[in-house]
């Protein structure tokens, strides 16, 4: 890639060289896309903390189902210190008896320092550490009575979401800490398969949409396609005005080029009344001073020369003024046959005493980008030079 097409400027200028279709195209896909990924990012978010606020729901239920089961089976021992015996806590629940099942419970001591002392815990978390970590007892023991939750390492690999709450009891000086963990294995497979399935319906979505919006762009640009075509016939002359059928918010750019064209056609009027006018007043002039200089003195003479040449000049000039004037007319054009037969039936007229028969053949349909007197003036010096 170049230096310049990578510079900004270099951007911008391929952007403004884009057609209209194609800008609103490429804008509203790119504004289309940015907002239905981010759309499917942020519903993957939210249905992902929601289906963590339903299993910390479950783990907190967990923690006050534990706290009963204590009030009837002392947990810990009468000196203060928590101890693995043969006591079981919720026994009806088999998850907590597999071991790694993903469900786990424990009952952790902790000293004053808040450092674990001992624990109980679920047969199913076996011989592994529990699943709480230091942040976690810390936030426990500072608000007792207050569940906090945080995610943690768990067994066998497991990365479990735990639930920790710190209670006091009578014989003790320190809390105990209730631990409760799930596995959030299959939540968060729960959460990828949501978002996956969320992006695939988003693109599909966009993709029938942004087919919609190419297909209403082209419909609605139409009418800027006709207008160019309008205005190519007029100025090849197949067409005067441009028609009144256009949208309104067209419509004022339409009847702003009629009065164009109208005003120009007004100029060419004007321009060719000035142009005859003019011809007219050298006319005369000049016809008195040929007329007046008819003798053979040396001062006939010169004014002769400067009489035929004011009349060269003079014709010469008002052909351009008159060449300039067409060139501003739009649209001119006329039909070749009515004038050709018009100054065949003319010059028949005028030769008819010399037996001259002037005839047209074909020409039918053809016609003359120009004025009718333009063509009349070029094929009536042909015709009678012929």
């Amino acid at each position: 890639m170049s230096e310049a097409a990578s510079t900004p400027s270099g951007f911008l200028d391929r952007w403004t060289r884009l057609s209209l279709a194609r800008r609103i195209m490429l804008a509203a896909a790119a504004w289309g896309l940015i907002v239905l990924v981010g759309g499917a990012l942020a519903l993957s978010a939210l249905y992902r903390a929601q289906t963590l606020s339903l299993l910390e729901e479950d783990l907190d239920q967990t923690l006050i189902t534990l706290t009963r089961d204590m009030t009837r089976a002392e947990a810990f021992l009468p000196d203060g210190r928590v101890t693995d015996d043969n006591r079981v806590f919720l026994a009806t629940d088999s998850r907590y008896q597999t071991q790694y099942s993903g469900q786990y419970w424990a009952i952790v001591g902790v000293n004053a320092e808040g450092t674990p002392t001992g624990d109980l815990r679920s047969r199913s978390l076996w011989d592994e550490p529990v699943p709480v970590t230091p942040q976690l007892v810390a936030r426990a023991v500072a608000m007792p009575g207050v569940t906090q939750f945080s995610g943690a390492p768990g067994p066998a690999g497991q990365r479990v979401h735990a639930a920790a709450k710190a209670i006091i009891v009578e014989n003790r000086d320190t809390p105990l800490i209730l631990v409760a963990a799930a596995d959030r294995a299959q939540n968060d497979a729960a959460a990828v398969r949501f978002r996956n399935m969320l992006l695939g319906t988003m693109i599909a979505l966009f993709g029938g949409v942004f087919a919609a919006m190419v297909a209403g762009i082209r419909y609605s640009l139409r009418p800027l396609t006709k207008l160019g075509r309008d205005i190519s016939e007029i100025r090849e002359g197949t067409r005067l005005t441009l028609p009144d059928d256009y949208p309104s918010e067209i419509q004022p750019l339409t009847e702003e080029l009629n009065k164009l064209i109208g005003h120009n056609q007004e100029v060419v009027e004007r321009a060719r009344t000035h142009v005859g006018n003019l011809a007219h007043a050298l006319k005369t002039p000049i016809a008195v001073l040929k007329n007046e200089a008819k003798g053979a003195s040396q001062l006939d003479d010169v004014v002769r020369r400067q009489a035929d040449a004011m009349q060269t000049n003079v014709e010469h000039y008002l052909k351009r003024a008159k060449m300039a004037a067409r060139a501003e007319a739009l649209g001119a054009r006329s039909e070749v046959r009515p004038v050709l037969d018009g100054l065949a039936r003319l010059l028949n007229r005028l030769y008819d005493a010399k037996g001259i028969d002037v005839s047209v053949e074909g020409g039918e349909g053809a016609s003359f980008r120009g004025e009718k007197q333009d063509l009349e003036e070029m094929v009536g010096n042909l015709m009678e030079n012929a």
